[in-house]
């Protein structure tokens, strides 16, 4: 087995977190413009608690839209503390699986390869500092989506050094069960599973254009969070980053 230190993503085993290597970059994020409709905490459930007074949560828009062509979209990842008190040191880790690849974060590091979680296939780290009760700090996501895929983002909030996880958002899907390939764009919705364009096949057109609603997939990651699907620091005896 290679010793180097990676994380564990698979299904509903745990996901165990490294304290990633990454240099973080001390860039003020610039607010992402809320363009794709209302942000969404779904998937999201705390994880170690987190100090007295503090409540960390995340949200992610409940669409995007992925141009059919270059593969692009743009997503608004936000870090919120709804609490009474100071955050203390956190960090916001932005990470990509499947069909969808995190190419930047505006004021955020590249996560190494060796470090990424397993499963995963990009991922960003970024320093959010001490974050005041009730602010929020928005990061603009460069991604791309392949609709030939499934894809899902993942957005765990912790302690600077990545040794506490207090909240963790995903990994939810992006989709729908309807794509466009000769459409310009496609509209993906947040907590749908996306259903890949078979070769060939030509987009639906009228009534059955409908997406999914989104609370069966929503409620299925509830469930595969009350079976452990969470982030959670560890030490490897050699090979390990602290």
């Amino acid at each position: 087995m290679s010793s180097r230190h990676r994380t564990t993503v698979a299904g509903p085993l745990p996901l165990v977190a490294a304290s990633f290597a990454a240099v973080l970059l001390l860039a003020t994020p610039a607010g992402a413009d809320d363009g794709q409709g209302p942000g969404s905490n779904k998937g999201g459930k705390a994880v170690d608690e987190a100090p007295a007074g503090v409540r960390l949560t995340t949200l992610l828009p409940d669409r995007i839209s992925v141009d059919n062509g270059s593969k692009e979209t743009a997503i608004t990842a936000t870090v919120k503390n709804e609490g009474t008190e100071e955050s203390g040191d956190i960090r916001l880790l932005v990470v990509g699986f499947d069909g969808l690849t995190v190419k930047n974060v505006e004021g955020c590091a590249a996560i190494p390869e060796k470090d990424l979680p397993e499963g995963s296939n990009s991922g960003f780290s970024c320093p959010v500092g001490n974050l005041a009760a009730k602010a929020s700090k928005s990061y603009d996501v460069d991604a791309t989506f392949d609709l030939g895929k499934t894809g899902k983002i993942c957005l765990p909030v912790q302690t600077a050094d990545g040794k506490k996880t207090f909240w963790q958002q995903g990994p939810v899907p992006f989709g729908t069960t309807n794509p466009s390939p000769n459409a310009p764009a496609t509209p993906l919705l947040l907590g749908t599973d996306n259903t890949p364009v078979a070769p060939g096949e030509l987009p639906k057109t009228g009534a059955e254009r409908e997406l999914l609603p989104l609370g069966a997939a929503g409620v299925s990651l509830l469930a595969a969070g009350a079976a452990g699907l969470w982030w959670a620091s560890r030490r490897r005896p050699e090979g390990g980053v602290s």
